[in-house]
């Protein structure tokens, strides 16, 4: 079987749907029912993901500066599809995947990864360009596409009845969770949680790029509802890059970042990560809509006890193993989140569930699960 993988989306600093097609690159690279793999990134034919990550950052840099944004991005990314179009003239016998919505004009069969419907739930939650450029190149992706994945069967669902998309052309294909995230002594995290300032089990942590709908805001004003000895001796810990529309939750933070009561450690290194969730004592993820909820299903790897919203993907995610709340009442937050902290019979039982549901995702059975699609693909096309 002869792919090519659009990795435009391996583009530091890596969120969701980077570590996705990050961890879908490497493992096609090693995966006996691929013959032939080339990766397409930014404007040219790249020799693994890594050099991928290197071709995309200027590119990245530059979209960051550059004034008029999204006409820029709009005409970059036509110049793009004519490129992409020209250097695959001809090659019918190649399986196109895209793990980051839009598929440009395609030779031959294609995919395309679909991982949530924010952009037509919160269109304000989004920036101008991104919305822009879903508006423009999503419908031709829903016509030419050839099959979609989905990262949970919650959006398999949502693109079945909001783009008229028949189930049977929609497949479920869970994210995994790297196994680096597992439990750890206090003994092995201290060192690294030193550099940052924190000690074992002394903290309350959440992972989310710091935007509207990751819904910190809400977050920090439920743990600043706390009993003030709770507060003061387990500070909420935020990691993250800095995303857009941030105004309303910096009027939030700062106050409680000045009195000590909130940490900001904006984007970490990825080897610091499992260390940095392991000794955290809980984790606290009140999302207002995900696709699947990656840092969720990476808390529950690391053994420790969490709290997430009852709504979207992520209850699909935690399964019977995390507190679910209503994450636009945060008064249910700050119940939950004393809870979560306190008390020590459902801690004891939420981590022990949390490590049986994180047993169920693996990056392997994603790769694995993804192939299939492709094969599937095949067959019907005969």
């Amino acid at each position: 079987m002869n792919l090519i993988l659009l990795a435009d989306a391996i583009n530091p600093p890596l969120t969701g749907i980077g570590h996705y097609a990050l961890r879908l690159a490497r493992g096609l690279r090693q995966h006996p029912d691929i013959e032939e793999l080339r990766f397409f990134a930014g404007y040219r034919w790249v020799q693994n993901p890594e050099q991928a990550l290197t071709t995309n950052q200027p590119i990245a840099a530059i979209r960051q500066r550059i004034p008029l944004r999204t006409l820029a991005a709009l005409t970059y990314s036509v110049l793009q599809r004519r490129l992409f179009r020209q250097l695959t003239r001809g090659m019918t016998d190649y399986l196109v995947h895209s793990p980051n919505y839009v598929l440009p004009p395609c030779p031959g069969p294609s995919i395309a990864t679909f991982h949530d419907l924010s952009h037509l739930h919160y269109p304000h939650y989004h920036p101008r360009d991104r919305i822009a450029f879903l508006k423009l190149w999503l419908p031709g992706t829903l016509k030419r596409a050839t099959h979609l994945i989905t990262v949970s069967e919650f959006i398999r669902q949502e693109i079945h009845t909001l783009l008229s998309v028949p189930l049977e052309k929609i497949t479920c294909v869970y994210n995994g969770v790297d196994p680096s995230f597992h439990p750890r002594p206090a003994i092995e995290t201290t060192p690294v949680l030193a550099r940052y300032g924190l000690e074992p089990g002394r903290y309350l942590l959440s992972v989310a790029t710091l935007e509207p709908r990751k819904n910190l805001a809400r977050l920090a004003e439920a743990h600043a509802c706390l009993p003030a000895d709770l507060r003061r001796g387990l500070p909420l810990v935020l990691i993250g890059a800095p995303g857009w529309q941030t105004e309303t939750l910096e009027r939030t933070l700062a106050p409680l970042e000045r009195a000590g009561q909130i940490l900001r450690l904006g984007y970490t290194p990825q080897d610091d990560l499992p260390y940095l969730y392991a000794g955290a004592r809980a984790f606290a993820y009140p999302s207002l809509y995900e696709g699947f909820g990656l840092p969720l299903l990476e808390a529950m790897a690391s053994g420790v006890p969490a709290l997430s919203s009852n709504r979207s993907s992520l209850p699909e995610v935690a399964g019977d193993a995390a507190l679910l709340i209503e994450p636009e009442d945060v008064d249910a937050i700050a119940a939950g989140l004393e809870r979560l902290l306190t008390d020590a019979a459902w801690r004891t039982l939420a981590t022990r569930r949390g490590l049986e549901q994180a047993q169920r995702f693996s990056w392997e059975r994603c790769v694995s699960d993804t192939v299939a699609v492709y094969q599937q693909v095949h067959r019907e096309r005969g």
